[in-house]
């Protein structure tokens, strides 16, 4: 992690947990971001072909690949002031995170005209990932096939043995969050949904 990132993670650790970001959008139903592409320290205006007025964070976050591999950074404001409320810095990093963890794709973050400022971190080896998605109360799964991960071969045992990573996991994550956290890091509509 650079670090603005490590220092914005400071700042509002312990980082969101999916139940608290779920809570978030339960109190804050409709909640939408301006939001806009821009080359690396490149940002001009809102007003550009590259803005998303009005955008809900999970959709732009999922269309954000592609300019964020042609090397543009994503700037984040709330809606219609052109500045970020200090409350949503925490949800936005939570909620982006955790739709990367699936890409396993680390992220750098930094504030800047009181705006969010995301890219990918191109210099992540698996360490840097681990202890990113950490910060976010997340197992970072990816594999370095130059060592032993220590997942057996076979696809019981490798079951069996990452089943009880994740109960560890759990149950640390519990000791740590109290009532913040659910199992497996699911908000409660999924849990719900799983009954």
């Amino acid at each position: 992690m650079n670090k603005d990132t490590r220092q914005l993670i400071a700042e509002h650790s312990p980082m969101w947990t999916n139940k608290q970001i779920w809570e978030f959008e339960q109190i804050n139903e409709d909640l939408t971001f301006d939001t806009v592409y821009a080359e690396k320290n490149g940002f001009e205006s809102w007003d550009t072909k590259l803005a998303n007025p009005d955008s809900n964070i999970r959709d732009v976050t999922v269309r954000t690949f592609d300019e964020f591999l042609d090397g543009n950074e994503l700037w984040i404001s709330d809606k219609g002031l052109g500045k970020l409320d200090s409350k949503h810095i925490p949800y936005l990093m939570a909620v982006m995170a955790d739709i990367m963890i699936e890409e396993e794709i680390c992220l750098n973050f930094r504030m800047e005209n009181e705006c969010l400022v995301v890219t990918i971190d191109e210099d992540a080896d698996v360490i840097d990932c681990k202890e990113f998605f950490e910060e976010f109360y997340h197992l970072a799964t990816g594999f370095n096939f130059d060592t032993d991960t220590g997942i057996p071969d076979d696809e019981t045992e490798a079951e069996i043995y990452l089943t009880r990573l994740q109960e560890e996991f759990d149950e640390k994550m519990k000791n740590i969050l109290g009532d913040k956290y659910l199992p497996g890091n699911n908000d409660p509509d999924t849990l719900n949904a799983e009954d």
